[in-house]
């Protein structure tokens, strides 16, 4: 099984529709990994209880990158902040794609 994606938001809410756009994509790309979206408070956990490939900020959150970074260095998962744009729009393909990009 291919490691998971997680988004991080303030809340979880407003990434919600982002995991379904990537979904569909991911179905696409063949990509069987799990993609989930949580609240910042829950990162700790998901990050020790998760075989995660990558996580992806929410541009709301990312100030906490630098933070979130060193703490994930430690199982080896990237880092990076979800672009502006492409999360105005919703784009989960390209987000899928940002996020595939880093885990290799």
């Amino acid at each position: 099984m291919s490691k998971g994606i997680m988004l991080v938001c303030s809340a979880g809410m407003s990434t919600s529709l982002l995991v379904s756009k990537m979904e569909k994509a991911a179905k696409e790309k063949n990509f069987t990994g799990e993609i989930f979206a949580i609240s910042s408070s829950e990162f700790e956990s998901n990050l020790e209880n998760k075989d995660l490939g990558v996580v992806l900020l929410g541009p709301q959150v990312r100030f906490l990158k630098d933070d979130y970074t060193k703490k994930a260095a430690v199982k080896n998962v990237p880092v990076d902040v979800i672009n502006m744009a492409d999360y105005g729009l919703m784009n989960g393909e390209k987000v899928l794609d940002q996020a595939l990009a880093l885990m290799k």
